[in-house]
């Protein structure tokens, strides 16, 4: 097993808001974190605790393990 790493789990969300199509201010705004902030953990400078990942994938429209599930395969993908 991998450790975490932290630029992984800001390329998953970053990767899913542009395939959606949406704009920091909307993805912040739906899960009630500030814009700011998910722009730290897009760009790997601050981490994300699971209530904060939680709410993000509750602003996808997505279940929590599929969240998580995507940082797994792009962490994956950054050690090798």
């Amino acid at each position: 097993m991998n450790e975490l790493n932290t630029r992984a789990v800001g390329t998953a969300i970053r990767r899913i808001r542009k395939e959606r199509e949406l704009s920091q201010e909307v993805v912040s705004g739906l899960a009630g974190i500030a814009r700011s902030h998910l722009s730290m953990i897009e760009n790997g400078s601050k981490n994300a605790n699971f209530e904060t990942l939680w709410k993000i994938a509750n602003a996808f429209g997505m279940d929590p393990h599929e969240l998580v599930r995507l940082i797994e395969k792009e962490n994956e993908k950054s050690a090798n």
